[in-house]
C-alpha cells in the first residue's frame, strides 16, 4: 500500500482522491487550512489518516506536514498538488491585489509544496507527483484567464520536473480536469472580480454569465475522476497529461486542431526567418 500526501484534501476533487486513496486501503496524510474540516470528512479513519493544518502559502507548515507524516508512516509515495481556487473576471478587470494571490496560491504553493515533498521522494527514488490543474490550463477562455494562467504554469512545471525526475524514477502527472461536480463553482472556492469595463461585456460576458449559471450543473462525477487519477498512480507508465470529462477532451482537441491550422497557414513565415 501507498502513502499519499494531498493538499486541500477537505473538499473538491481533494477530498474525493484522499477517499478514494483510504478505500483502496492506502494511508493520507491530508493538508487543509482548516483540520477540523477534514477530521469531519473522515472520523473513521484513524492510523490511516493523518490530518494536518497547513496553507500552501506557508513552507514552514508544508514542511512540518512533512515531517509529521514520516514520522507516522515512514514514506511518501504519491503527492498530489490540488489547493487552489478559480478567478472570473476580464484581464483588464482583474487587480493586481487579486492576481498575484491566485499565483501565491495557484502556482506557488505548489512550488511551495514540490520544495517540501521532493526531498523524500528523490531519497527514496520512486513516487509520483500528480498536479491537479485544469483543461482551462490549455485551452483557456475570456473571463478565466488569470485562472488559466496559473494552470498553464503548472503545465509549464510539469512538463520540466517530468523530465528531471524521470532518471529518479519518480513520474509526474499533470490532470486537466473538464468540469466536475464539486463546490468549485460556488463561493468557497472562486472569487469574482466586478465586471467594470463596459467594453468587455460581449467578450467576457458570456463566459461569466455561464460559469455564474453552472455550479450543481457540472457533467462530471467527481468520484469516478477521483478513481482513474488513483488507478493511473497504478500503471507502470503513467501519462504526463491527464484529460477527464468529454467536455476537457473536446476542448484540447479543438485547441490542438487551432494550433495545426495557424501553423501550417503560416509555417512560411516561420521558415522565412533563418539566417
Amino acid at each position: 500500500m501507498s502513502v499519499w500526501f494531498v493538499t486541500g484534501a477537505s473538499r473538491g476533487l481533494g477530498a474525493a482522491i484522499t477517499r478514494e486513496a483510504l478505500d483502496r486501503g492506502h494511508s493520507v496524510i491530508a493538508t487543509a487550512r482548516d483540520v477540523s474540516a477534514l477530521l469531519k470528512a473522515y472520523p473513521e479513519e484513524p492510523g490511516r489518516l493523518l490530518a494536518v493544518n497547513a496553507d500552501v502559502t506557508e513552507p514552514e507548515q508544508l514542511t512540518a506536514s512533512v515531517e509529521a507524516g514520516l514520522a507516522a508512516f515512514g514514506r511518501i509515495d504519491i503527492v498530489v498538488n490540488n489547493a487552489g481556487y478559480g478567478l472570473v473576471g476580464a484581464i483588464e478587470e482583474t487587480s493586481d491585489r487579486a492576481a498575484r494571490d491566485l499565483f501565491d496560491v495557484n502556482v506557488f504553493g505548489v512550488l511551495n509544496t514540490l520544495r517540501a515533498t521532493l526531498p523524500t521522494l528523490r531519497a527514496q527514488r520512486s513516487g509520483h507527483v500528480v498536479t491537479i490543474g485544469s483543461v482551462g490550463g490549455f485551452a483557456t477562455a475570456p473571463a478565466a484567464g488569470l485562472y488559466g494562467a496559473t494552470k498553464f504554469a503548472l503545465e509549464g512545471i510539469s512538463e520540466a520536473l517530468f523530465g528531471e525526475l524521470a532518471p529518479l524514477g519518480v513520474s509526474v502527472t499533470i490532470v486537466e480536469p473538464g468540469g466536475f461536480r464539486t463546490d468549485f463553482l460556488n463561493s468557497s472556492s472562486i472569487r469574482v472580480e466586478p465586471a467594470a469595463i463596459g467594453d468587455y461585456t460581449a467578450g467576457a460576458g458570456p463566459v461569466r454569465e455561464a460559469l455564474a449559471n453552472n455550479d450543481g450543473r457540472q457533467p462530471g462525477d467527481p468520484a469516478k475522476a477521483a478513481r482513474a487519477i488513483v488507478d493511473i498512480t497504478e500503471v507502470a507508465e503513467p501519462p504526463l497529461r491527464l484529460q477527464l470529462g468529454a467536455d476537457a477532451v473536446e476542448r484540447v482537441e479543438a485547441k490542438l486542431d487551432l494550433v495545426r491550422r495557424e501553423l501550417d497557414r503560416w509555417r512560411h513565415v516561420a521558415l522565412s526567418t533563418a539566417l
